[in-house]
């Protein structure tokens, strides 16, 4: 199975804490930074060995982009054993899969489920193009696909000002939502005004990787992403729509020098929120 034309793929093998904490800059970032995943008229998908998520990126011109397999999965369809959610952080556009069409606005999100066939993506305008973010997992189960809009998601306002980190949280899948999957979890995070830290104080969840997108940041901007065990921390400098593989084992926070927001995507053993480590900022070196 080989890549087409507008499909290309990338592999992340799993890296243990001893050896991420021997790595210099240059090798951090090849193992735990995607960093160019929006091409227009393309489909990127990043392959990781971390519970077997798949980290894409998909926008759509003015024609279509099927989604294809890629060779990683084995698998003649690439939802055959697997599940998807899509949010979009561009301009309008659409899914449409298996003939069920759904319309998907700035920051709304679709999740297709296991076994769906025919799956394209669409900008409503080629010059205002979508950016659709895939995350995909392995799946035990055919949940049916959904649209779920951005004010239909659970909303949490956490943090205070005085630590720079009150920010509203969106939880597209949880416990109450319509929207059922076999082992996704996303959700996006904003900022209130001179606020720029993400969660701070940190934790860590070995039953579950995470993966994070960076967006809406100014291209003069930067974030940086703070990664490694507690005992032993390393950091990653982060541009617009790049994104960070965190393994279980790792803390996933970071600061920006400017405003942003950013996607947050688990899979692993369970989908429970609360199953963390949390970290007191003593004990971070």
């Amino acid at each position: 199975m080989n890549d087409s034309p507008t499909t290309s793929h990338q592999s992340r093998w799993a890296i243990d804490p001893v050896a991420a904490a021997r790595m210099g800059t240059d090798e951090l970032r090849q193992n735990f930074l995607i960093e160019k995943l929006f091409v227009l008229g393309e489909a990127r998908f990043t392959y990781s060995h971390y519970d077997r998520m798949i980290v894409g990126g998909l926008v759509p011109g003015s024609e279509k982009l099927q989604l294809e397999p890629i060779r990683p999965t084995g698998t003649g369809s690439f939802l055959e054993r697997r599940e998807l959610i899509a949010v979009n952080i561009g301009g309008a556009g659409s899914i449409v899969a298996d003939g069920e069409r759904f319309e998907v606005g700035t920051r709304d999100m679709v999740y297709l489920g296991r076994g769906l066939n025919d799956v394209s993506f669409a900008s409503d305008d080629g010059s205002a193009p979508a950016k659709f973010y895939i995350l995909s997992a392995p799946a035990h189960a055919s949940y049916p696909a959904m649209l779920l809009k951005i004010d239909q998601a659970k909303r949490l306002d956490l943090g205070t000002p005085e630590t720079c980190n009150k920010r509203s949280i969106f939880q597209f899948i949880h416990p109450e939502a319509k929207v059922r999957t076999c082992q996704l979890v996303v959700g996006l995070t904003t900022f209130a005004p001179g606020s720029v830290w993400n969660t701070m104080p940190c934790h860590i969840h070995d039953r579950r990787m995470e993966a994070y997108l960076y967006f809406d940041l100014p291209e003069t901007a930067r974030v940086f992403h703070m990664m490694g065990e507690p005992s032993e921390t390393r950091h990653l400098v982060v541009a617009n729509e790049q994104a960070i593989l965190s393994p279980g084992w790792s803390i996933h926070s970071g600061v920006g020098t400017a405003s942003y927001a950013f996607i947050w995507a688990m899979a692993g053993d369970n989908v429970d929120y609360t199953d963390i480590d949390a970290v007191a900022l003593a004990d971070l070196r």
